[in-house]
């Protein structure tokens, strides 16, 4: 293997132990089962439901998070198959071999036409290795495994076949019928969209009166989100400019009271006002984050810095269960940033993936989870928190 192939696997790697939930990702389903048939465990993905029960949770004050209703009654469960065989791209194809492909694609479409659809897998195996540079046949094997219901099969077949054939529409359309099986709406609703501007038919047609519905509901759920967050913004602003006024009044009496606050603290650090134990403390700015940890730190407990978005699925499945633990741990300082909002924060420390918890004692970070793995969660609070 080449020192260039090599550095991308190490990094890779390196992706993959800083958040273990990308090897949830269809695409890397091949990576995930080669791993696992060594003996590895991997994170379990978190199955929720996002037409069911509604959840809330609350981001701040102010702006609750709700549900999106989806239309999910076509969706299947991922398929987890060993990879299929694919071939060399960079193979060169003699004419002998280029023919030999052809016949047995002919095979392989009389068997569909005849309902014996692992017939067909098997005759456009043939030809794709026959012919690894032929994007038609990575589709066409991709649509197969569609009528098979292996989505994560035809994504791999899909992206072959975009990868020979960037342009390719039948490539983008099989991914964006795969996608909407999985549930992938904004994905799918994408690939189906540059399917059809490339070579637009009815079939594409009739799939996106479905995907695109539950893509506009998912857009629609952030923008309004977006809008609260930046009404929130202004009401902070006007009351940040209400309080400056207010200010030279009260200097004084500011003053003495936190002289008096200070002394307080001095005795009982565990009284703190800015460790808010026993709730959800929400965190804005970066500043705002090193002003908690700071607190934390002087009275050396345990602070988590929870990383969610409103859009994110496993974020709304796990956060009621992550608003119930500061009762269960009142000396552990719990608190809450969304990535949208709070972007600052989610650069500082590198958050690639949500909902993700930074476990933090004396000012040092000293592990995390990533993913809704309420297990791992709690595990690790009581085994820091002591």
């Amino acid at each position: 293997m080449d020192t260039e192939k090599l550095e991308d696997l190490k990094h890779f790697v390196e992706l993959c132990k800083e958040n273990p939930s990308i090897l949830q990702n269809p695409s890397l389903t091949f990576f995930k089962s080669f791993l696992e048939s060594l003996g590895a465990q991997v994170p379990p993905s978190v199955k929720f439901e996002q037409g069911g029960e509604e959840h809330h949770d609350e981001l701040d004050e102010d702006i609750i998070e709700s549900d999106v209703e989806l239309d999910n009654t076509d969706i299947v469960e991922p398929d987890n198959d060993p990879p299929q065989q694919m071939g060399d791209f960079t193979s060169e194809v003699t004419d002998e071999n280029r023919d030999a492909a052809q016949i047995s694609k002919a095979k392989a479409l009389d068997a569909i036409s005849e309902g014996k659809l692992d017939e067909a897998i098997n005759h456009l195996t043939e030809a794709i290795l026959l012919n690894p540079t032929s994007a038609i046949l990575y589709a066409t094997r991709a649509n197969v495994f569609i009528k098979l219901k292996k989505p994560n099969a035809a994504i791999r077949d899909a992206d072959a076949a975009l990868k020979v054939n960037p342009d390719s529409a039948k490539g983008y359309k099989v991914r964006g019928m795969a996608r909407a099986m999985l549930g992938l709406w904004k994905e799918a609703a994408s690939d189906l969209r540059v399917a059809s501007m490339i070579d637009f038919d009815e079939e594409i047609a009739e799939i996106l009166k479905k995907v695109e519905p539950n893509a506009h509901k998912i857009e629609e759920h952030c923008r309004k989100y977006q809008r609260l967050r930046e009404e929130k913004k202004l009401r902070k602003i006007e009351r940040d400019s209400q309080r400056r006024q207010a200010e030279p009044k009260a200097t004084n009496v500011k003053s003495k009271k936190k002289e008096q606050q200070s002394e307080h603290e001095a005795s009982d650090p565990d009284s703190a006002s800015d460790l808010n134990y026993g709730k959800i403390v929400g965190i804005h700015s970066v500043s705002e984050l090193e002003t908690k940890l700071n607190a934390v730190s002087k009275a050396s407990r345990l602070a988590i810095l929870y990383f969610t978005a409103t859009w994110c699925g496993p974020c709304r499945f796990i956060s009621p269960f992550y608003t119930s633990l500061p009762e269960k741990y009142p000396k552990v300082a719990f608190l809450k940033a969304d990535i949208d909002e709070a972007r600052d924060v989610a650069s500082r420390w590198n958050v690639s993936s949500v909902p993700a918890f930074f476990f933090i004692k004396n000012g040092k970070e000293v592990d995390k989870v990533v993913g809704a793995d309420k297990n791992s969660l709690e595990k690790k609070i009581a085994q820091y928190a002591g």
